[in-house]
C-alpha cells in the first residue's frame, strides 16, 4: 500500500540545498537520512534524477510504502515511525532500485581505526579502510573510508550512481580527515572512484582509491571493490621451515624475471599467473633456482616503467589476473620449494592526476616542498615518511603482501635514493635535516620500523635493499643502530666485475684490483651479488654483448664470469635471459628472445647454470659462511702476468674444504701450483670449459691429487691444469687423508 504523509517539517537551509546540489556538502550526515522535529521523525533523501521516490518499511506482509514529497531538484522527504529501518525506492529514467539509505547509519569505523591510523601504527589498513565488504545490520554493502584530511568534501562515485559526485557523499570523521559511508547493496567487481573538492570548492581529478586492493586494466583507472582473496593455502609446511631457516646461511639463487614480457608471446599477448604457473615455476625447478624475484607487480599506469612507478599498492595487476590468481602462484612455487620475492617500492610514485598526488588537493602523501618531494631522475613525486600516516600507509603495504601472499621476501628499490636529501642533487637544491646534515633522518627511522615490523610478523621472510653507497650498517640489526635489512645488493661488486671482463685478456692483468678489491668490503654486509635488470637496459647491451674476442671466445668469459660470480661470497641474483646468454637488451614490449632449440653454445650456458645451481646448493662451503670472513681466504690474488686467481671457500668445522682457480686469459696455463693446506684427494666438482658446457675440455681428468711441493706458504700443492679463460671448482674428498 502506497499513502503520502503530511508534512510538517522546517525547510532545509538555503545554502545546504545548493551545497548538497553542487555536490559539496562537507557534512551530509546532518542534513540527510533520519531526523527527529520534536515528537516526529523523518527521512530526507537526496536522489538528482529520480522522478518517484518511495519511504518503504517492513517485510512481506507488513512491508508499508509512502510516497516522499518531492521539492524539486531531486531534494525528498517524508514523515517516518520512530525507531524502524527503512529503504528507499526509487524510479529512474532507466528502471527502478530499491536499498537501504546509507544516511541511515551511524559510525562505523571504530575509535581505535582512526586512533591507530593517525599514529601511522594501523597495519592492517586494507581490511579496514579503502573498499570493503561489510554487513551492518543484517545489510550487505560497501564501507568506504579514505583519507583526505584537507578537502572540502568527498563522494563516491561509480555506475551504481551514474558518476553523479551528488549522489553519494561521505562523512567525515574527527580527528585525522577520514572520510566514510557505507553503500548498501553494492558487491565485489563494483568499479569506483572518489570525487574530491577543496574548501574553496575546487574539483580536483577523481581519484583512484590508494587502498584499493583491485584495480581496472590499465588504461583505465577505476578502483574496483574486492573479497580478501579467499585463497586454501597448502604451503604452512613451507612457512614452518623458512621460519626456523638461518636465511644467511642457507643458498640463495634468484632469479629476477618480469613476468608479463618472460610469458610474451610474438603476437603480443602479455600472459597471466595461471600461465606463468604452469611455466615459470617448472622452469625455475628445471634449472635449480632457489627464489624468484618479480619486478614490481603493485599496480602501475605505465608499463613501460616496468612497474617502478606504483599507484596501488595494495593491488596486483589486472594485467596478470586476479589476486587470488598471485595467490595460488605463490602457493605453487612453495610447493616446489622455490621462494617469491616481491620488488617494493616506497621511494617515490608518479604523479598522474587519478593517483596519489596532491590527493586532496594538497602534498598529502608526497612533500610540498619539490626539494624534498621531487625524484628529478625519474620525474616522479617522493613520500612524505616523515608524516606518520604516510609512513603506516607505506608499512602497511608492505606487510599486506608479506602476510596475505604469503612472500617470502622484499627487495627494497632505490633505498639510497631515500637515504640522502642531496641525492642527485646539485647544491642548494636540497633542504638540511634538523641538524644541518644530508642523512635523511625520518627515512632511516622508517627502514627501522618498517624491518623490525616484518621480522616480527613475517614468519621469516627477508628484506633486501637496493642500496648503491656506502651506507655503514644498512645489514646491521635495528638494536645496533642498523637499518635492519637481511641482505643488501652488492652494487660496488657488480660494476667492478663488468668492468673487468669487459676488457680484451690481453689487458686484465694490469686491473687485477677489479676482482680483489671488493673482497675488502665483503664481509661488512649481508651482500647479494645483483647481476639484474638494470644491467641489460638503456644501451648498456646484454651481458653476453659485453664480453670481449670472437664468438668463442664471448661465450668462455660469459662461462667464466658467472662461474666467478657463483663461487664468490654473496647470495646470487640473475636477470631472466642472462641464464643462456640473451644477445639483445631486454625490452619490456618484445617477446622473450628464447634460444633455438640448436643454439648449442647457449644450451651449454643453460647447462652451467643449472650445475653452478646445483653445486652451490649442494656444498655447504660455497653458502654456510657466505657473509663471514672465516669463509674465505684468498690464495693467488696478484697474479698480474697470468691473470690467474685462486681462493678458498670454508663452511666451518666439519665441512670440505673448497679451492676456487679462474684463468682470466684464453691462454691454457698447465702445472700451475696452489698451495693447500688439506693434503689429499681433491675432487674437480665444476669446470666452466667442460665440452658439455660448450667449452673446450681442458682440465684435471675429474680429479687430482696434492704432493709435497711448498707453495703460497703451503707444505702441499696442486699441479693444476687451467682451461683458457675458465675456473674450476675442486673440493677435498675427507676420505683421502
Amino acid at each position: 500500500m502506497t499513502r503520502q504523509i503530511p508534512l510538517r517539517l522546517p525547510g532545509l537551509p538555503i545554502h545546504d540545498r545548493e551545497q548538497l546540489e553542487a555536490g559539496t556538502h562537507p557534512d551530509p550526515f546532518s542534513v540527510l537520512g533520519k531526523h527527529h522535529v520534536g515528537e516526529h521523525c523523518f527521512v530526507r533523501a537526496f536522489l538528482p534524477g529520480a522522478t518517484y521516490v518511495e519511504l518503504v518499511t517492513g517485510e512481506g506482509e507488513e512491508r508499508r510504502t509512502a510516497a516522499m514529497v518531492d521539492h524539486g531538484g531531486g531534494l525528498f522527504e517524508a514523515l517516518c515511525p520512530h525507531e524502524v529501518h527503512y529503504r528507499l525506492r526509487a524510479a529512474w529514467p532507466g528502471g527502478i532500485s530499491e536499498a537501504a539509505d546509507p544516511y541511515s547509519f551511524g559510525l562505523l569505523l571504530s575509535e581505535d581505526d582512526i586512533y591507530l591510523f593517525a599514529e601511522g601504527r594501523h597495519f592492517d589498513l586494507a581490511t579496514r579502510f579503502g573498499a570493503n565488504l561489510r554487513t551492518v545490520d543484517g545489510i550487505d554493502g560497501v564501507l568506504f573510508a579514505v583519507w583526505a584530511p584537507n578537502a572540502g568534501s568527498v563522494a563516491v562515485v561509480g555506475e551504481f550512481n551514474g558518476w553523479d559526485t551528488r549522489r553519494l557523499p561521505m562523512r567525515r570523521r574527527l580527528g585525522p580527515g577520514i572520510w566514510e559511508l557505507f553503500v548498501p547493496g553494492l558487491t565485489a567487481g563494483t568499479i569506483y572512484k572518489y570525487a574530491i573538492t577543496t574548501p574553496s570548492g575546487e574539483r580536483l581529478p577523481w581519484k583512484a582509491d590508494p587502498l584499493a586492493r583491485r584495480t581496472e586494466l590499465p588504461p583505465r583507472t577505476g578502483s574496483i571493490v574486492a573479497q580478501t582473496p579467499a585463497f586454501a593455502w597448502t604451503d604452512e609446511n613451507w612457512l614452518k621451515r623458512r621460519e626456523a631457516a638461518h636465511p644467511m646461511s642457507e643458498p640463495m639463487s634468484t632469479y629476477e624475471v618480469h613476468v608479463g614480457s618472460w610469458l610474451r608471446t610474438d603476437w603480443g599477448q602479455m600472459g597471466s599467473w595461471n600461465e606463468a604457473a604452469d611455466r615459470l615455476i617448472p622452469y625455475l625447478e628445471h634449472m635449480g633456482f632457489s627464489h624468484v624475484e618479480l619486478l614490481p607487480i603493485t599496480e602501475h599506469p605505465f608499463g613501460g616503467s616496468w612497474g617502478y612507478q606504483p599507484l596501488a599498492l595494495f593491488s596486483p595487476t589486472a594485467r596478470l589476473g586476479t589476486a587470488e590468481d598471485f595467490a595460488r602462484f605463490v602457493d605453487k612455487a612453495h610447493a616446489a620449494n622455490i621462494g617469491v620475492i616481491l620488488d617494493w617500492v616506497p621511494a617515490h610514485f608518479p604523479s598522474d592526476e587519478h593517483g596519489l598526488a596532491r590527493f586532496d588537493g594538497t602534498a598529502l602523501y608526497e612533500h610540498e616542498d619539490p626539494r624534498q618531494g621531487f625524484h628529478r631522475d625519474w620525474n616522479t613525486l617522493i613520500y612524505n615518511v616523515g608524516r606518520r600516516e604516510v609512513r603506516g600507509f607505506l608499512i602497511a603495504s608492505a606487510l599486506w603482501w608479506v602476510e596475505t601472499f604469503h612472500l617470502d621476501g622484499l627487495r627494497v628499490d632505490a633505498v639510497a635514493s631515500m637515504l640522502y636529501r642531496d641525492y642527485s642533487r646539485p647544491p642548494g637544491e636540497w633542504v638540511p635535516n634538523e641538524y644541518g646534515g644530508r642523512e635523511n633522518l625520518e627515512a632511516i627511522s622508517f627502514f627501522q620500523e618498517l624491518n623490525t615490523l616484518i621480522g616480527a610478523r613475517g614468519r621469516g621472510a627477508v628484506t633486501i635493499a637496493e642500496e648503491s653507497t656506502a651506507w655503514p650498517g644498512v645489514t646491521s640489526p635495528v638494536h645496533h643502530g642498523g637499518l635492519g635489512f637481511h641482505f643488501k645488493w652488492n652494487m660496488g661488486w657488480m660494476h667492478d666485475t663488468l668492468r673487468y671482463f669487459a676488457r680484451d685478456p690481453i689487458h686484465r692483468g694490469h686491473h687485477g684490483d677489479d676482482v680483489t678489491f671488493g673482497l675488502i668490503y665483503a664481509f661488512s654486509e649481508n651482500f647479494v651479488l645483483p647481476i639484474s635488470h638494470d644491467e641489460v637496459v638503456h644501451g648498456k647491451g646484454s651481458l653476453i654483448s659485453r664480453m670481449p674476442g670472437d664468438d668463442w671466445q664471448r661465450f668462455a668469459n660469459l662461462r667464466l664470469f658467472l662461474a666467478m660470480m657463483w663461487a664468490h661470497p654473496g647470495k646470487k641474483l640473475l636477470f631472466m635471459g642472462c641464464e643462456f646468454g640473451a644477445e639483445d637488451e631486454w625490452n619490456v614490449d618484445a617477446p622473450f628472445p628464447w634460444p633455438h632449440p640448436y643454439d648449442e653454445r647457449r644450451k651449454g650456458v643453460v647447462r652451467l647454470v643449472q650445475d653452478l645451481n646445483g653445486l652451490y646448493r649442494t656444498t655447504p662451503s660455497l653458502h654456510r659462511l657466505d657473509h663471514a670472513p672465516e669463509g674465505f681466504a684468498w690464495i693467488v690474488g696478484d697474479d698480474r702476468a697470468n691473470s690467474v686467481f685462486a681462493f678458498s671457500r670454508s663452511g666451518g668445522p666439519g665441512t670440505p674444504d673448497v679451492l676456487v682457480v679462474a684463468n682470466m686469459t684464453p691462454v691454457p696455463r698447465h702445472d700451475y701450483r696452489i698451495g693447500v693446506v688439506t693434503p689429499g684427494l681433491w675432487r674437480e666438482r665444476l669446470n666452466s670449459d667442460a665440452g658439455v658446457y660448450g667449452g673446450a675440455g681442458i682440465g684435471n681428468g675429474g680429479e687430482t691429487s696434492s704432493d709435497t711441493v711448498s707453495a703460497h706458504g703451503q707444505k702441499q700443492s696442486l699441479s693444476l691444469t687451467l682451461p683458457p679463460l675458465g675456473l674450476i671448482v675442486l673440493e677435498h674428498d675427507p676420505a683421502s687423508l
